[in-house]
């Protein structure tokens, strides 16, 4: 079974989905996921499903259980990169995803959870 990669970018966890999500790598993830936030104190959570082409009902299911995990340890929740597809298929689904917040790309999802983000590049300045 193939595991999502969760990395850590200051107080913010950035999980990038890059695989098909079967159901059990999204267990595995909501399971590796809250005993990351518990290890690091995270207090936000950017998901990115940028390579994500098509949900279910499970999978957009298990976004919202995540952001209500989060929210429980004092994380906040941000989906990243949703293509159109996908957007449409949850609603479709009746799924309203209650506690997710989205934003067009991880810049944004960086903002709208207040974290600086990263200076990248040679002569970069850090604003913090």
């Amino acid at each position: 079974m193939e595991r999502v990669p969760i990395l850590k970018i200051g107080e913010v966890l950035l999980v990038s989905i890059q695989v098909d999500l079967q159901d059990q790598t999204a267990l595995a993830l909501q399971e590796d996921l809250a005993d990351r936030i518990v290890k690091t104190g995270a207090h936000g959570v950017i998901i990115d499903i940028t390579a994500v082409d098509i949900v279910d009902s499970f999978i957009g299911r298990m976004f919202a259980t995540i952001a209500s995990m989060s929210r429980l340890m004092d994380a906040e929740t941000v989906v990243v990169g949703m293509r159109p597809a996908v957007a449409i298929t949850l609603v479709e689904l009746g799924l309203s995803l209650g506690g997710v917040r989205s934003a067009l790309d991880l810049e944004k999802g960086m903002r709208l959870l207040g974290a600086p983000l990263p200076a990248v590049g040679p002569g970069a300045v850090d604003h913090r």
